[in-house]
């Protein structure tokens, strides 16, 4: 009995028939044998080094005299090349060496002159002629200056009656009666919320340029912008709900809490629009439940494009077909990827298969949105056809909760939303749009470690879905904020659109 259970256990699984996929199939095996190799070289080396150090001498001398019994295997120098060799390879690689500024830095041009006693021709001693300049380009550094802007409102009055006074109207500041001008304010959220630089840093920086400005300060001063920016952020988040695909993930933060000694988890979650609705929007929730993406989806009917989390499952049932659920075979790639070591042929054989998907994609990526529908119909569909029968069959040979089976079961379970990118062009085969977009979230959660508050989270979800969006559009955030937080304040409401960052346009002074 023991010896059946060994060979079924040891029996090859069947294997796709499709020779692209076995081809595939093969080139991922090759892959992960030249990954084991590496990754065994260095479990060697550190192995080696450990032993060294436990056992052998802790010093790394060698006796100069030791070298001479190999003298030779020792490569000898290589005798200078001739003078044209050598002119020829000092010459720079193609598509290295140093590059020009940008043209459109300013120039501050310095003349350097030969000092006049030595403009006198040695032969004739008559003064020498000008016949040209040499010129060189070097880019420089000046620091960022702090300035103080003097507000003067001039004053009258009539002196006959001794009334009547008249001021001049002091226009209106991105913080009313605050410190900060506009530039100043959108240096630090560009510092935080784009460069991922914490407040306490910051602080250290402006005391190096001569000013005192606490952290606790620079934290009012963000809650302050949030607050500005809130009716702008508003019409983003309405915009974004108009999209007919939404992309979205969410991310772990820490949030001090007084009731607690440690940090409690929030969450920042992260809504993608299409490309007729290009904003990048962040919300935030305490906690991971449902909540939060039902509360801010409960206007939406369209696609919506996330992982597997089972919160989404009830959003998706009480939107009686509003919201459709699209999955992300990006995921589900993984789970096959991490099976690999446990079940190689079954992990590959499944890495291969998706791996074909992508290929079909890749030759559609310059497609129109319907071409690419019919495309995907003609080439992915089958394909997919023939994957599901795959995975089928081997959801019966394999272990529930062995690595291959959770991760097939994974794919069947989610195999109507997983194959649903096929029905529109518009649609992507996964949800990696919105990982990237979230990624800068953990970046910066590893410098300001966590948020002061709820509130805080909310502050922080307002900006950084500023600073996200100028990065979708190439825009500079410093640029972009510095001028929203000049025109804001005195904007009216029914102009709110103009600041927005696909339409905004810098005024030109």
């Amino acid at each position: 009995m023991s010896t059946d259970a060994s060979k079924s256990s040891n029996a090859t699984p069947p294997l796709p028939d499709d020779p692209a996929v076995l081809k595939q199939m093969i080139a991922e095996l090759l892959t992960t044998l030249r990954q084991r190799d590496h990754e065994l070289e260095g479990v060697r080396a550190r192995l080696d080094q450990l032993l060294r150090r436990l056992y052998g001498p802790r010093a790394e001398r060698v006796n100069p005299d030791q070298l001479l019994l190999f003298a030779d295997l020792m490569p000898s120098a290589p005798a200078p090349p001739p003078e044209a060799e050598r002119s020829s390879s000092s010459a720079a690689p193609r598509g290295h060496g140093r590059r020009q500024p940008p043209r459109a830095l300013p120039r501050i041009r310095v003349t350097h002159e030969v000092p006049e006693a030595e403009r006198l021709c040695p032969s004739c001693q008559q003064p020498r002629d000008v016949i040209g300049v040499e010129t060189s380009e070097q880019l420089d550094y000046q620091p960022a200056a702090l300035f103080v802007v003097v507000h003067e409102r001039t004053k009258y009055a009539c002196k006959r009656c001794a009334e009547h006074v008249a001021i001049a109207d002091k226009p209106a500041q991105p913080i009313d009666k605050g410190l900060p001008g506009p530039g100043l304010l959108a240096h630090v959220v560009t510092c935080k919320y784009a460069d991922h630089l914490p407040l306490y840093r910051l602080e250290r920086i402006f005391e190096r340029q001569g000013v005192e400005l606490a952290r606790s300060t620079l934290c009012d001063w963000m809650r302050d912008a949030a607050e500005l920016l809130q009716p702008l952020h508003a019409r983003l988040v309405e915009t974004v709900l108009r999209s007919a695909v939404l992309h979205t993930d969410d991310t772990p933060v820490p949030v001090l809490d007084d009731t607690r000694d440690t940090t409690r988890q929030g969450r920042m979650w992260v809504y993608l629009g299409d490309r007729a609705h290009p904003y990048t929007v962040f919300d935030y929730t305490p906690n991971h439940s449902r909540d939060g993406p039902a509360r801010f989806l409960a206007g939406y009917s369209g696609y919506l494009q996330a992982d597997a989390y089972g919160g989404y499952d009830g959003i998706y049932l009480g939107s009686a077909g509003r919201i459709v659920e699209v999955a992300c075979w990006a995921h589900a790639r993984r789970k096959f990827f991490d099976a690999r070591s446990s079940d190689p042929e079954r992990g590959h054989a499944a890495i291969a298969w998706i791996r074909r998907l992508y290929d079909i994609e890749d030759a559609a990526k310059a497609m129109s949105d319907e071409d690419r529908a019919a495309h995907r119909q003609e080439q992915a569909r089958p394909l997919l056809t023939a994957f599901g029968q795959w995975l089928q069959e081997q959801r019966l040979s394999a272990l529930p909760k062995s690595p291959i089976g959770q991760a097939t079961a994974y794919a069947l379970s989610n195999w109507e939303a997983l194959c649903r990118y096929t029905n529109a062009g518009f649609l992507a085969i996964d949800n990696n749009a919105a990982e990237r977009a979230i990624r800068p979230i953990a970046l910066g959660r590893k410098n300001w470690l966590h948020l002061g508050s709820d509130h805080g989270g909310h502050t922080a979800a307002v900006l950084f879905s500023f600073t996200a969006t100028c990065r979708r559009h190439d825009l500079d955030p410093f640029a972009y904020l510095r001028d929203v937080f000049t025109r804001l304040p005195a904007l009216a409401n029914d102009r709110l659109d103009e600041l927005l960052p696909d339409r905004w346009q810098p005024v030109r002074s």
